[in-house]
């Protein structure tokens, strides 16, 4: 089991989205988040001051697969993400020790579905 957290443009999540169903990936967690890497943010000016915005908008997505999922999971976010621009965003995989259905009682990879 995995923990797949992506980071990605907002613009980019429709297709993001479209791409894991393609793939019969249906559930993830999505969050809106701030911040930045390699493009620093940019200045603008606002009533006369000049501002300097350093946290950009971008998106959390938050999916757990099983293992026979991982790749296809990761295919599917780059496919929808890419744009060939910086800050296209980043893909973290991470091991999932436990994965409980509070509903069922289901614990495992049994679990997650």
């Amino acid at each position: 089991m995995k923990l797949i957290i992506a980071y990605i443009q907002p613009e980019q999540l429709n297709e993001v989205k479209q791409a894991l169903y393609e793939k019969e990936i249906y559930k993830m967690s999505v969050t809106n988040a701030m911040g930045c890497g390699q493009q620093k943010g940019y200045n603008e000016t606002y009533r006369g001051a000049d501002i300097e915005v350093n946290l950009l908008k971008k998106v959390r997505i938050e999916i757990a697969v099983n293992a026979e999922f991982v790749d296809s999971t990761i295919e599917a976010i780059i496919a929808g993400a890419r744009t060939g621009n910086i800050g296209d965003g980043k893909i973290f995989v991470m091991d999932l020790a436990e994965c409980i259905r509070i509903r069922t009682g289901e614990k495992g990879p049994e679990a997650i579905g």
